[in-house]
């Protein structure tokens, strides 16, 4: 469902981190961009998962973090 806000939001390349967005973005769009993927994550979260990413810096850090703690998990429990 994240990963779907974030596309109606237009933010999905901000995951991928600052330096591999596309090169034809200015500075001030891949901010934009930035801002808006921090924002869409922090409204999708509930504060006990928020917590746990509270100390990353940025979106592609948080996304990260939420992969490693529950991609694996979901994985897990679907076998």
């Amino acid at each position: 469902k994240m990963k779907a806000v974030l596309a109606h939001n237009k933010c999905v390349e901000a995951l991928k981190g600052e330096a591999q967005m596309p090169a034809i973005l200015s500075v001030a769009e891949k901010s934009e961009m930035n801002d808006k993927a921090d924002s869409a994550i922090i409204l999708c979260l509930g504060d006990k998962v928020l917590r746990e990413v509270a100390k990353e810096t940025n979106d592609a850090a948080m996304w990260a973090k939420l992969d490693s703690l529950y991609m694996t998990k979901s994985v897990a429990h679907k076998q």
